[in-house]
């Protein structure tokens, strides 16, 4: 897959239209089964169905085809850039990642070309908030807690006011299902609450309930 930037306009050419159509067409194949277990769900599950759920989405994840998941994440790369152009914030919590999670290495290329201040979540503690680390790419890294890499010197940064939060699934109304380590929850109880952008793919839509006290995400990018 191409990708030519340029340094001042971080826009990423589009996808064809029939690579758009055979990615649409696989997707909804993926979602054909996950919309049967969505019409068979209870109204909540315990929590031994969610995690039976989490490994199923987290399967259908792996089972990506490398070229849809390159077609997928350079759609999310546009979606975010698109976004980013109307409402210009100058800090951006991003992640870096794991378990096949949506790679946004070029949108994130783009971002800090045009200024933006990118930071990368690294955890304190198995029940404390997560911070953020100021981060360009190509730094050096290493592994931090739970081996997700981390920048090798750390300067820490305020919690930035919009975080890309990856999605193992979300629901119709913007609810996400993490990995189960409760982080992002943590980090999102302190106010002021940033701006939370999902990254997911459309064929992780799931229903499952959510807590009351759960408050879902303000957007949701899945490259459709």
């Amino acid at each position: 897959m191409s990708h030519n930037h340029s340094t001042d306009t971080p826009v990423l050419a589009h996808e064809s239209e029939n690579s758009t159509r055979q990615t649409a067409s696989t997707c909804a194949a993926n979602t054909a089964s996950q919309t049967a277990l969505q019409a068979n769900a209870a109204p909540t599950l315990s929590v031994e169905s969610k995690a039976g759920l989490r490994r199923h989405l987290l399967q259908m994840r792996r089972d990506l085809a490398a070229n849809q998941r390159a077609m997928l994440d350079a759609q999310i790369d546009q979606q975010l850039l698109n976004w980013w152009q109307v409402q210009r914030p100058t800090s951006i919590g991003v992640y870096w990642p794991i378990q096949a999670e949506a790679d946004l290495i070029f949108a994130y290329r783009d971002l800090t070309a045009a200024g933006v201040e990118l930071s990368l979540p690294v955890v304190q503690g198995q029940n404390l908030p997560l911070r953020y680390a100021r981060w360009r790419p190509g730094m050096t890294m290493v592994n931090g807690a739970m081996g997700v890499p981390i920048p090798a010197e750390i300067e820490w940064l305020e919690l930035p006011p919009v975080l890309l939060i990856p999605c193992v699934g979300h629901t119709a109304l913007g609810y996400r299902l993490g990995y189960g380590g409760g982080f992002y929850d943590r980090t999102l109880a302190h106010a002021p609450r940033p701006y939370t952008i999902g990254i997911s793919y459309s064929c992780l839509l799931a229903n499952f309930a959510h807590d009351e006290h759960d408050i879902a995400l303000d957007m949701i990018l899945t490259g459709k």
